[in-house]
């Protein structure tokens, strides 16, 4: 085991930790570890939504009120980013001395309890290619541990309980939360202008990945990223490059469109070591499979063995995900909010035997629309036919003014729709036999997708 920091002494001594807002996709992965580790898991979560349903039938005991009372025989409690300090479980944890700690101070305190930790960090991508790494690792019979931001389709679960060493951990960079952990081998997929409201600058940004891949012994980098380039140019740790210019470490060759993705063959320093064929479309795919490949090639598992697993990825919970198929209209649920990702999902979906590509895109947090509009309006013009909800506050006052309408404003026939069984309505009414749907965006815009086969059976 690594040497703990002073910080985690409370998580090392606690038996019993409660969690505060258990259900979040950040928080319902590691309630799942620590009870594997044997602690006792209580929790609170006001949303009864599939991860509460699946903590609860593991044994957690999960309320669905916050109330003082929740702690009681808690050594340590555990909360999300997003649980005001007013909250009752917050105030009443103060009042009783006993210590808190935010996600990322424990998740981190876990990363230095695993001797081979994978953080895979990056603007975009990070989900994907964390679920990646696992399936190949999980296939393989490696025995991950896995800490992921979204449902790896395989386990059923953002949380993979293994018998090994290893632990993958998707490592966000929002708030510097992956500056908590610990990892022993650091990806980092790319680097563009999100979370602008943290960080400021994009050399604020840069200098958080360079802290955050310094702290490992290896680094797999993405060798066509320029910013990423220039994060690992004064990198004191082994560098290992990857991507499409042949003068990177790893780069593919022979590359083909497939049946679901693309195929191509594996180089690394020259020589053919292996070929893909990818369940998941999309160029950004490329990248995903060739990193995933790298890692897991040199942890000693087989190019066939790699081949095979990625062949049955078709992607993690809410990246491209498909939801099903009614009356010929295929429906399709992805998490991208940034114009990138957006673009990326989106000809992914035209390189794919659809007549059309309709899309409802749910905005999140207005400083993003303030800073991105012109992105999200040339993502969304890739599309044939375009919906939009209003904006997410999230956690944000709309200081500046902007509403979907500064979207939709610019593109041809686009409208805005706050209703989702009207704007399922109105969907399936643009919809024929032979055209793709895809829910779009980082918040609960996936429901739509359900209400519309729903109404198409």
């Amino acid at each position: 085991m690594k040497k703990q920091l002073n910080s985690d002494k409370s998580f090392l001594t606690a038996r019993h930790i409660h969690m505060i807002g258990i259900g979040g996709s950040g928080m319902c992965p590691i309630a799942e570890l620590l009870l594997s580790r044997g602690y006792k898991v209580t929790g609170s979560d006001r949303n009864d939504n599939a991860n509460v349903k699946r903590l609860k039938s593991l044994g957690i005991t999960v309320y669905g009120e916050h109330t003082a009372s929740n702690i009681d025989g808690a050594d340590l409690v555990a909360y999300s980013a997003a649980v005001p300090e007013s909250n009752p479980e917050m105030v009443a944890a103060s009042e009783n001395n006993i210590p808190k700690m935010e996600r990322s101070e424990l998740l981190g305190a876990i990363t230095r309890c695993y001797d081979n930790v994978i953080g895979v960090s990056g603007t975009h991508g990070k989900t994907t290619v964390s679920s990646m790494i696992t399936q190949i690792l999980l296939i393989n019979k490696q025995n991950p541990n896995a800490v992921i931001g979204g449902k790896l389709p395989m386990a059923n679960s953002s949380c993979v309980v293994g018998e090994s060493e290893t632990l993958v951990c998707e490592s966000c960079e929002f708030v510097d939360s992956f500056l908590q952990f610990s990892p022993d081998i650091t990806v980092l997929l790319n680097i563009d202008d999100d979370h602008m409201d943290y960080f400021k600058t994009m050399d604020n940004l840069k200098n958080s990945f360079k802290k955050f891949v310094a702290m490992g012994k290896i680094c797999y980098a993405n060798g066509d990223d320029a910013d990423v380039k220039d994060v690992i140019s004064t990198l004191d740790s082994k560098v290992i490059t990857y991507g499409f210019d042949e003068t990177n470490d790893y780069h593919p060759q022979n590359i083909k469109p497939g049946k679901y993705g693309y195929c191509f063959d594996v180089v690394k320093n020259g020589e053919v070591v292996g070929s893909l064929e990818m369940h998941a479309p999309g160029k950004h795919n490329i990248y995903n499979g060739l990193v995933s490949f790298a890692v897991c090639y040199d942890m000693g598992v087989s190019p066939s063995g790699i081949a095979d697993a990625l062949s049955k990825f078709t992607g993690a919970g809410r990246r491209f995900e498909f939801i099903g198929e009614s009356k010929g209209i295929t429906v399709v649920d992805d998490y991208a909010h940034h114009p990138t990702e957006m673009m990326a999902t989106l000809q992914a979906a035209k390189t794919l035997d659809y007549k059309k590509v309709i899309v409802v895109f749910q905005p999140y947090t207005y400083s993003r629309v303030a800073l991105l509009r012109d992105g999200m309006i040339e993502a969304l013009s890739v599309a044939d036919k375009v919906f939009m909800t209003p904006i997410v506050a999230a956690r944000e006052e709309n200081v500046y003014g902007v509403k979907s309408e500064n979207v939709t404003d610019a593109l041809p026939d686009a409208q805005v729709v706050a209703d989702y069984n009207e704007l399922a309505d109105k969907m399936i009414a643009a919809a024929n036999d032979g055209d793709l749907i895809i829910t779009m965006g980082a918040g609960d815009i996936y429901k739509v997708a359900h209400i519309i086969l729903e109404k198409l059976v």
